[in-house]
């Protein structure tokens, strides 16, 4: 059952009003064709923040540990996530991330792999080895303000103004995403992410505190 038309129909406007959500070049995302969408990751909404920035419906890959659970499992696979093993085997991943956009269809994805501030995140290589096997444009995407909307242990929630910038797209050609490869493009998102971040700050992590 594909649920993310009804659940995007009756999130998006809750999440829009709630932060007041501004975006910045959403006209950046492709309208139709592959699309490998990469965002920062600041807090555990980021998936419902990310997904405001597009009408599309976007497939997120997603931690495997959530799949877990019977009725969660159908409720992400009803939206289209994809289970990811951190630190783990990313093959199978990969490739059913590379048959959704090799359907014309959008892959969303948080380099960082983790939204805790007191973990170590450097920006993996998966979107970027997506965006080469398949040739799908990479497009960064900054969320500001996301860290603020949920705290991470007590689950107090906020409610910060929320701003979604979106970045040129980086292109590709099609090819083999060796490591090489990957680790080129990867480093070409980070900068533009950091480069998108520039006139707004760091995120305001101390609020977990």
């Amino acid at each position: 059952m594909n649920l993310y038309p009804l659940v995007d129909r009756l999130t998006r406007p809750l999440m829009n009003r709630a932060y007041k959500i501004r975006h910045v070049n959403a006209e950046r995302v492709p309208a139709s064709g592959p699309v490998v969408l990469a965002a920062n990751h600041e807090s555990i909404l980021d998936p419902w923040f990310l997904g405001t920035v597009t009408p599309r419906p976007v497939h997120y890959l997603t931690k495997s540990e959530l799949f877990r659970y019977p009725v969660l499992k159908q409720v992400l696979e009803g939206l289209g996530c994809i289970p990811v093993r951190r630190n783990g085997d990313m093959g199978r991943a990969l490739d059913a991330g590379g048959d959704v956009l090799d359907r014309g269809e959008v892959i969303g994805i948080f380099p960082q792999a983790t939204c805790m501030p007191h973990r170590e995140r450097p920006f993996r290589r998966g979107a970027a080895r997506l965006a080469i096997a398949t040739g799908a444009p990479l497009v960064p995407v900054l969320l500001v303000g996301t860290e603020r909307s949920i705290q991470p242990r007590t689950h107090r929630i906020g409610f910060p103004q929320v701003t979604i910038v979106v970045g040129e797209p980086l292109h590709t050609e099609r090819g083999e995403p060796t490591r090489e490869a990957a680790t080129e493009l990867t480093d070409r998102l980070e900068q533009a992410i950091a480069e998108l971040r520039r006139p707004y700050g760091q995120p305001d992590h101390r609020w977990f505190d």
